[in-house]
């Protein structure tokens, strides 16, 4: 029998309706649109509206149409890896809440949480569901609503993120397609850096908490891009070295969206032209874990069975990796 490997057979996505431009921003802190493109590349970003919801239900339209597509029964799938850093609750966990939105009444899950980096780490693990050959079905979903976390007084961080949804199917392929390789790391050490204040088991909420307005997403704008832009090029290159690539070989590099001149820079370490690289910042900014599977729902047409693809991400905390695949359709 052939080896195993875990092939993504479906992918769909979701952005919320509501559009925050940089015009509107800018009556909102001090900024313009000059200041934020050019240091972003963000032009908009879409914020989920209403009350009561959260970041599953970013994902139920988005699985909701993927499941269709596939043609395919919610009831079908083994597993759900749920890749968020904004879940619906400290607990249960959203997985769990999601399954059940969608009736995947047979499936079992949890959430992955590893910031920015969270959708490559939850392909990876899916991955290796299937290739033991235990599961048939397993998806993996990254969504956010960050409009939760940001402090929209900061200029430093409430230019940047914005809500969505994503999802991968995850199948068994028999030809060789699908997940090939990955190089996933962490350090702890960068937590000073981009994390949330308050709102743990180190520092439960309070009246002072609050007030001091510690539940938002807190970053160092510098040292954070200093390490991303150099860790996640690495990481790209190093998968591309330890699998004999060369930029020729390469189809496309789906980058997280953090920062245009971060894609660059990673594009530039890989030794690809700009014709290759996948870029929809300007539309959703930083959707945290929305943002390459977001990539792969809008240019799916674009890809050809056998396409090699690169991902790579970095979050806070810090987080970072690689995942190498070939298209399988």
């Amino acid at each position: 029998m052939s080896k195993i490997t875990a092939a993504i057979t479906a992918v769909h996505g979701y952005a919320p309706d509501y559009v925050l431009t940089n015009e509107e921003l800018s009556q909102m802190v001090e900024t313009n649109d000059e200041w934020i493109t050019t240091r972003t590349g963000i032009k908009e970003r879409r914020i989920l509206k209403g009350e009561g919801l959260g970041s599953s239900d970013l994902a139920v339209p988005a699985v909701n149409e993927l499941l269709r597509k596939r043609g395919i029964g919610a009831e079908e799938i083994d597993m759900i890896i749920f890749c968020t850093t904004t879940p619906d609750m400290p607990f249960p966990a959203t997985a769990n809440l999601f399954a059940h939105k969608i009736g995947a009444v047979n499936a079992w899950g949890f959430d992955l949480q590893a910031a920015c980096s969270g959708f490559v780490f939850g392909l990876a693990t899916g991955a290796q569901f299937i290739e033991t050959g235990k599961h048939k079905k397993v998806l993996v979903v990254g969504a956010d609503k960050m409009s939760s976390i940001v402090d929209y007084q900061d200029r430093a961080t409430c230019i940047i993120f914005g809500d969505g949804c994503g999802a991968a199917l995850l199948e068994p392929n028999y030809e060789g397609l699908g997940v090939v390789d990955s190089i996933l790391k962490s350090d702890g050490a960068g937590i000073p850096f981009l994390h949330m204040k308050a709102g743990g088991s180190v520092k439960p909420a309070s009246h002072e908490t609050i007030d001091a307005r510690e539940h938002y997403a807190y970053q160092e704008g510098k040292t954070v891009f200093k390490f991303a832009v150099t860790n996640m090029a690495n990481v790209a290159a190093e998968i591309m070295e330890r699998n004999n690539l060369q930029g020729d070989d390469i189809a496309w590099l789906v980058p997280h969206q953090a920062n245009k001149r971060i894609i660059d820079a990673t594009a530039s370490r890989m030794n690809i032209g700009e014709d290759k690289v996948i870029v929809n910042i300007e539309r959703y900014g930083n959707t945290t874990n929305a943002t390459i599977p977001l990539c792969l729902w809008e240019w799916e047409d674009k890809f050809k069975k056998g396409d090699n693809i690169i991902m790579a991400a970095f979050g806070g905390g810090f987080t970072w990796g690689s995942l190498y695949l070939k298209w399988a359709y």
